[in-house]
């Protein structure tokens, strides 16, 4: 039976989320790897702006602006471009709560590039890493924290947790653990096209 549009009431009790202690394991996991910084800046800027891998894999760094504490991501690498209803430019600002140390974290990894791309995150390989790349770091961090994911259905496997899940994550961290968060603020820090989107996938994650 289905509660709203598009999403089964099964299918929202089997959406992955992890809560914060589980993301700052996988953090502290980061750094015992031979990417340590890398990977704790992949990670924490997936879960604080909620951007999905693919739109991660086309960031440059000339797109933050860590002095301003904001990364100004174009339309043309936001998802479902290129069609007639392209997403305008946003400005996302970095760390809102200034609890999850983004600009730090970001910085340090910097210090580290003595590399002329203008890719946020370069591969060995080519120019950037590609979405599998980042899902791949983001799926070996939560193996090697063994976290298990949460569910309304009950708990996942380390090897469930993908980038999609951190964009999860997002949505349970604001509506749980700070005051004042809605659907409507979910609905803009993931950038939904509409507010239906948000409510079909999230509504059961707030209180009642």
């Amino acid at each position: 039976m289905g509660t709203t549009a598009g999403t089964p009431e099964n299918a929202k009790a089997n959406i992955r989320f992890l809560k914060p202690d589980q993301i700052e394991a996988m953090r502290d996991a980061a750094h015992q790897g031979r990417h340590g910084q890398r990977d704790d800046a992949l990670l924490t800027i997936l879960y604080d702006t909620g951007l999905r891998r693919k739109e991660l894999s086309q960031v440059d760094r000339d797109m933050l602006d860590l002095d301003a504490g904001q990364l100004r991501l174009p339309g043309h690498i936001q998802k479902d471009y290129p069609n007639e209803n392209s997403p305008d430019p946003v400005t996302i600002e970095i760390d809102q709560e200034g609890e999850l140390r983004t600009e730090r974290t970001l910085r340090s990894y910097l210090s580290t590039r003595d590399d002329n791309s203008p890719a946020l995150f370069p591969s060995r390989k080519s120019d950037r890493m590609s979405g599998k790349g980042i899902n791949d770091v983001v799926k070996r961090l939560a193996e090697r924290a063994e976290v298990r994911p949460h569910t309304f259905a009950g708990r996942g496997d380390s090897g469930d947790v993908t980038a999609h899940t951190l964009r999860h994550s997002v949505a349970y961290r604001m509506l749980h653990h700070y005051d004042g968060y809605t659907l409507y603020n979910v609905r803009n820090r993931l950038r939904h096209s509409r507010l239906a989107t948000t409510e079909e996938k999230y509504d059961h994650f707030d209180s009642v």
